[in-house]
């Protein structure tokens, strides 16, 4: 495994990321924090979706190097589970927004396969794989409908973008899709992951170029440049993602984006 490139940035320069990046000898993993939908937090000092990924992340760089994709779903959900309390459990099971929650793509070099567990991307020599959650679609084009209604009622993109009265108008929908984790979609939260929604991808024994990312880049290239140009084109196209690209946020004033981002290309 070579790597040729990588980057982590937060949207936020006043919040930590929630994204991560894991290389090891076996291993190379990007990691993405869920973004939390409720006021539950289960620690003082992290956001749920950033503490998720790290004990995702301090995981993998323990794993065995010959684990495979069901093993390591086992492995991690055990893993995340210990941080809950037991008194937490039932309200857990029945709140899954408010579990740690996180999704990854995880390359292992000894299985030659790529595992997609929740909202993850990647191109394969240039072929785009991706892993939504189903309804993230549906709640972007309800977004963007409401957006486009204030603008013209009155309300000034400088305005949403200060404060996105639109996201506010999904947050309900959002939470309860939240219910389906681990349901009708597959995620990293500490509760058995729905393996049927995992894409496992196996490569052959011939050389590959590979990119892996967060969905902080709505447009994946083969270059990091190439995906921060585009990146940086919404932004001054369509800073509140109901145009060009729909999204359930916005490029908010003040921040460097509109979700935390990361992005390691190699080649094996």
């Amino acid at each position: 495994m070579k790597i040729i490139e990588q980057k982590i940035q937060g949207k936020d320069p006043e919040k930590k990321c929630e994204d991560g990046i894991v290389v090891t000898d076996d291993f190379i993993a990007v990691i993405d924090g869920s973004t939390a939908k409720t006021n539950y937090r289960h620690s003082r000092f992290r956001s749920n979706g950033r503490q998720a990924m790290r004990l995702t992340g301090k995981y993998i760089k323990k794993m065995p190097k010959g684990i495979d994709c069901h093993q390591f779903l086992i492995g991690v959900t055990n893993y995340i589970r210990r941080e809950y309390k037991k008194s937490e459990t039932e309200h857990l099971l029945l709140h899954p927004e408010d579990r740690l929650t996180c999704s990854a793509i995880i390359y292992s070099r000894l299985q030659r396969q790529l595992w997609l567990v929740g909202d993850c991307q990647c191109l394969i020599d240039g072929e785009l794989i991706d892993n939504p959650k189903p309804e993230e679609a549906v709640h972007a084009a309800k977004r963007s409908e409401y957006a486009k209604k204030l603008l013209s009622q009155g309300t000034t993109v400088d305005q949403l973008l200060t404060k996105d009265a639109s996201r506010e108008y999904i947050m309900a929908d959002m939470v309860e899709s939240m219910k389906q984790q681990n349901v009708s979609y597959a995620v990293i939260d500490g509760f058995r992951i729905a393996e049927q929604f995992v894409k496992v991808i196996t490569l052959d024994f011939q050389p590959h170029h590979i990119v892996m990312a967060s969905d902080g880049y709505p447009f994946l290239r083969e270059t990091l440049d190439e995906s921060e140009q585009l990146l940086r084109q919404q932004q001054e196209n369509d800073p509140l993602n109901i145009d060009t690209f729909l999204a359930c946020k916005a490029f908010l004033n003040g921040q460097d984006s509109f979700d935390d981002r990361s992005y390691i290309r190699f080649e094996i």
